[in-house]
């Protein structure tokens, strides 16, 4: 199975970047939910072990809701609002309202019911984007498109995972410095036992805002082509009236080499980040900064919470540097594969295994040398470009155009089926590999990163090198 030839115009810098822009509020979600999610549950009285399964609300919302928009985007097109973006909006809407509200849960159940409807309206508007690349480019421009995607991700993390942090500095600042706006601008990093902090309402307002702000852009910016053949397009959509679910089991049945090829690196690359977004906080702010979360009734509770909301913020905006690190490595690589061909394999390999010792590396550190968390974050944010770039780069070449969104969709099961699988106690079972101790998690999340990347040697397809199919 290949993708079609139609050969399409160049387009410039611009043009792929106002495309792609909405993957900034995209990844403002993610990062406030992979950076705060944990610390809300702990707040409202998780134990650790808890916590994975709490997090199961994204990957099964991937799993479900990710294959059904491609379908239904292959099969929309409006001459006013075109193929994927009406997805975008609709999305967009339903994510800020969702991201708006996730700090006011007052309850473990409220806050997992939130993460869900969050999941579910980002992956409505993520999905599109990543058929838009393979919509609007050639395949000599896919890897330059979905790298920029990358470039404008890791923008959207490394502020995002900053701002619960940011926001209490401003707020320190403003106490000392303009005590009349104090009661309005000055978000404190403190709460009563069970109350989440202001600093992290003012957060999710912040991201809601930015969510809504920057899918509208390409909404704005950006035009669709139609279907080459109009009339051919209604007709088959009238063929496949009320088969969707025979057409897509139909269609994983018969999914290309490559994407099964890829699926068991993306499986072990999936296991690793979703265990440091559902794990890096109770285990960094323990081992790293020895402030895990307090008992509420722990008779020194007042003291050391504070403790543990300053280690949690600090934990953020250090997971905020694998959103530069992988903004700097999608520079090089929207640099280099503007100009030349990239062997796309060699590149993600690579990348995944220097993402994996920059987990292991975290068993090195104590508070003394709390600074170098940094230096573990930033080789993890090389796996993270490359995750996010590399293997739909490999895949979109090997793919039919006019099924570009399902296939897209579909392949979004190598990402969520890992995740479920480390929910469902995939972490609290294996790390215990690795030991009792708090680090322990990381450890696995780094093995499973590099065993991702050694597997990556396996694919012999010629798309996943960048050759000519």
């Amino acid at each position: 199975m290949s993708s079609s030839t139609t050969t399409k115009r160049r387009l410039s810098f611009w043009e792929i970047w106002n495309m792609s822009f909405g993957f900034l509020g995209i990844q403002f979600g993610f990062a406030l939910q992979g950076g705060n999610m944990t610390r809300i549950f702990q707040t409202l009285g998780a134990e650790p072990d808890d916590v994975p399964l709490l997090w199961i609300a994204a990957p099964l919302t991937g799993l479900i809701v990710q294959p059904i928009i491609g379908y239904l985007s292959d099969r929309t097109w409006s001459p006013r609002w075109g193929r994927r973006r009406p997805y975008f909006l609709i999305g967009a809407i339903l994510s800020s309202l969702a991201l708006f509200f996730v700090p006011y849960s007052s309850a473990l159940w409220m806050a997992a019911g939130f993460l869900w409807i969050l999941d579910v309206s980002i992956n409505i508007s993520m999905e599109p984007f990543r058929a838009l690349v393979a919509d609007k480019l050639n395949e000599d421009q896919r890897s330059y498109g979905f790298v920029m995607q990358t470039l404008i991700i890791g923008i959207g993390t490394w502020v995002a995972s900053n701002l619960p942090l940011a926001i209490t500095r401003m707020g320190e600042w403003v106490e000392v410095n303009w005590p009349a706006a104090a009661p309005v601008l000055a978000f404190s990093n403190e709460a009563p036992a069970g109350q989440i902090p202001p600093s992290v309402f003012a957060a999710f307002a912040v991201g809601a805002f930015v969510f809504l702000a920057s899918i509208l852009f390409p909404v704005w910016k950006t035009t669709e082509d139609p279907p080459a053949d109009l009339a051919a397009f209604e007709e088959m959509k009238q063929e496949t009236r009320g088969k969707g679910a025979q057409e897509l089991w139909g269609d994983l049945v018969a999914m290309p080499r490559i994407m099964r090829s890829l699926g068991l690196v993306q499986f072990f690359s999936w296991f690793a980040f979703f265990t440091m977004w559902a794990k890096a906080t109770p285990a960094l702010t323990a081992h790293v900064f020895q402030s895990p979360n307090p008992a509420s009734d722990d008779p020194l509770f007042a003291e050391k919470i504070g403790a543990y909301n300053d280690a949690a913020d600090a934990v953020s905006a250090a997971m905020g540097t694998y959103g530069l690190s992988s903004m700097v490595f999608a520079l090089v690589l929207t640099f280099v594969t503007s100009r030349m061909p990239i062997n796309r394999k060699a590149v993600h390999a690579v990348a995944l295994v220097l993402g994996g010792l920059g987990f292991a590396s975290m068993v090195l550190l104590a508070p003394t040398s709390a600074g170098w968390l940094n230096a573990s974050f930033g080789l993890i944010g090389l796996a993270w470009g490359s995750i996010l770039s590399m293997p739909y780069a490999m895949l979109s070449g090997g793919l039919p155009e006019e099924k570009m969104g399902t296939y897209m969709g579909l392949f979004n099961m190598f990402i969520v089926l890992p995740q479920i699988a480390a929910a469902l106690g995939g972490i609290n079972v294996l790390q215990r590999l690795f030991g009792e101790g708090e680090i322990a998690p990381m450890l696995l999340a780094g093995t499973s990163l590099v065993l991702g990347g050694l597997l990556t040697f396996r694919i012999r397809e010629k798309a996943a090198s960048g050759e000519e199919s």
